[in-house]
C-alpha cells in the first residue's frame, strides 16, 4: 500500500501546484466549458447545424442570431457549437493515436537500443524533416477528405515528437537500480517496460499530449480550410473560415467567430499545458 499511497501523494502535490497557477486554471475552465458544449451541442445550439433559411442569409449578429448567419442562412453560433464537437474529436483522437504509437516506438527505441533504435529514430528524423503541415496535406490529399482521414493525417505528423520524448525519458529510466533489480530476478522486457518504464515517463507524455491537442486542432482546421479535411456541410471551424473568404470584407462576422473559436481553444490548451508542465516538474519554472 505504501507505493500506491506515495504515488497518490505525488499527484495531489501536482494538483496543488496546478491550482496555484491562475492562467492554467483559467485554461482548464475554458476546456471544461468547451467539452460541455461538445457533449451537449444538441441542447445548447438553438438551430441545427445545417438548418438553412434563405430569407435570413448573411444577417449580422442580432438577438435572433447572436453571431449572425452565413451565406445559406444557417445560424453561425449553432455551427460553432457543433464545430466544437468536431474539432475536439479530431484533436483528442488524433493525439490519442499518436501518443500510443509514439510512446510504444519511443520506449522500444530507448529500451532495446541497437538496430531497433536506429531504424525507429531514422524514420522519425525523416518525418520530422518534412514540415508537419506539408506532411498532413500530402497524407490528406492521398487519403481524400473525411473525418477519419483527417485524424490519420494529423496523427502521423505528431508521432515523431512523442517518439523522441519517450525515448529520451526511457534512456534515463532503463539504467536505474530498480530496473536492474527487475532484470536480475528474471522479469521479462515487456513486464519491465509496462511496470517500470511507462509509469516513470508518464509525466512528459501527458504534457506533450496536452500541448499537442492545440496543434492538432490547428492542423485539422488548416486542412479543412484548404478543402482537403472535413467536407461541408459538416461544421468544422476551418471549413467555416474557408467558406467565409468570399464574404469577409462585407460580412466580418462569418470570419470573426470561427477564428475566435480556434484561437480561444488553442490558447486554453496551451495555458493548461504550460501550467501542467510546471506542476509536474517545478524545476522547469524559473
Amino acid at each position: 500500500m505504501k507505493p500506491k499511497t506515495k504515488k497518490n501523494s505525488q499527484w495531489r502535490d501536482v494538483w496543488r501546484r496546478l491550482r496555484k497557477n491562475r492562467m492554467a486554471m483559467f485554461g482548464l475552465c475554458v476546456l471544461i466549458l468547451l467539452v460541455f458544449l461538445a457533449i451537449f451541442a444538441d441542447v445548447v445550439a438553438p438551430y441545427g447545424y445545417d438548418d438553412q433559411n434563405y430569407s435570413q442569409m448573411l444577417e449580422l449578429p442580432s438577438w435572433q442570431h447572436i453571431m449572425g448567419t452565413d451565406n445559406y442562412g444557417r445560424d453561425i453560433f449553432s455551427r460553432i457549437v457543433y464545430g466544437t464537437r468536431i474539432s475536439l474529436l479530431i484533436g483528442f483522437i488524433s493525439l490519442a493515436i499518436s501518443t500510443v504509437v509514439g510512446s510504444i516506438l519511443g520506449a522500444c527505441a530507448g529500451y532495446f537500443g541497437g538496430a531497433s533504435d536506429t531504424i525507429i529514430m531514422r524514420g522519425s528524423d525523416i518525418l520530422m524533416a518534412i514540415p508537419r503541415t506539408v506532411l498532413a496535406i500530402a497524407i490528406a490529399t492521398t487519403l481524400g477528405p473525411g473525418l477519419v482521414n483527417a485524424m490519420i493525417a494529423v496523427a502521423i505528423g505528431t508521432i515523431p515528437s512523442f517518439t523522441r520524448v519517450v525515448r529520451a525519458s526511457t534512456l534515463t529510466v532503463k539504467d536505474q537500480e530498480y530496473v536492474e533489480a527487475a532484470r536480475a530476478i528474471g522479469a521479462s522486457n515487456f513486464h519491465i517496460i509496462k511496470k517500470y518504464v511507462f509509469p516513470n515517463v508518464l509525466a512528459p507524455i501527458i504534457v506533450q499530449a496536452t500541448l499537442g491537442v492545440g496543434t492538432a486542432i490547428l492542423l485539422a482546421a488548416s486542412l479543412s480550410f484548404l478543402g482537403i479535411g472535413i467536407s461541408p456541410p459538416t461544421p468544422e471551424w476551418g471549413s467555416m473560415l474557408s467558406a467565409a473568404r468570399s464574404y469577409m470584407r462585407d460580412y466580418w462576422h462569418m470570419v470573426l467567430f470561427p477564428g475566435l473559436a480556434i484561437m480561444i481553444t488553442v490558447l486554453a490548451l496551451n495555458l493548461f499545458g504550460d501550467g501542467l508542465r510546471d506542476a509536474l516538474d517545478p524545476k522547469l519554472k524559473k
